[in-house]
């Protein structure tokens, strides 16, 4: 059964990149005390993606931020090497936290995995964007098709802020 307002997300470890390799990161660390903006995405360089998901998080960063949001976070079902190549090539700099869930943990934990084995594409995120204070889901948008982030988009979700 998916996550739904009002629950706490699980206890999981992401990784993400940093300048010795790559370290795990666990979601108390991310979520506990802090609002936090969390978008996740099918896979990164994916083109609805990269062409829109992501940047337009980049694109609105400064205006989520200034409604009190402590840090904007993506995930995906992708090694943090990718992740990390993703972050570069996207310009994100530091607006945006890249966080790998490689083996899908923290999608099936909340119950937003993508079975896309069908496109070669294995076990991913459903693409959804949620507002979490301190560990708890305040606001969730679940795309109904992979290839669309209207309701999961960065414009929608400044809405709700």
């Amino acid at each position: 059964m998916p996550i739904k307002v009002g629950d706490r997300l699980p206890n999981t470890t992401f990784r993400v990149m940093t300048a010795d390799g790559p370290k795990p990161k666990t979601t108390d660390e991310v979520f506990k005390g802090k609002k936090v903006v969390l978008f996740a995405v099918p896979g990164a360089f994916t083109p609805t993606c990269s062409k829109n998901h992501l940047p337009g998080f980049v694109k609105n960063a400064d205006a989520i931020k200034a409604k009190g949001v402590d840090a904007i976070c993506v995930t995906a079902v992708n090694d943090p090497f990718v992740m990390g190549a993703w972050k570069d090539a996207s310009g994100a700099g530091d607006a945006i936290e890249f966080l790998a869930d490689g083996s899908a943990d923290f999608a099936k934990a909340i119950g937003l995995e993508l079975d896309a084995s069908a496109n070669g594409l294995g076990m991913r995120s459903k693409r959804y964007s949620m507002i979490v204070e301190d560990g708890v889901v305040k606001s969730l948008n679940i795309e109904d098709a992979p290839g669309k982030a209207d309701i999961s988009g960065a414009d929608n979700l400044l809405k709700m802020l």
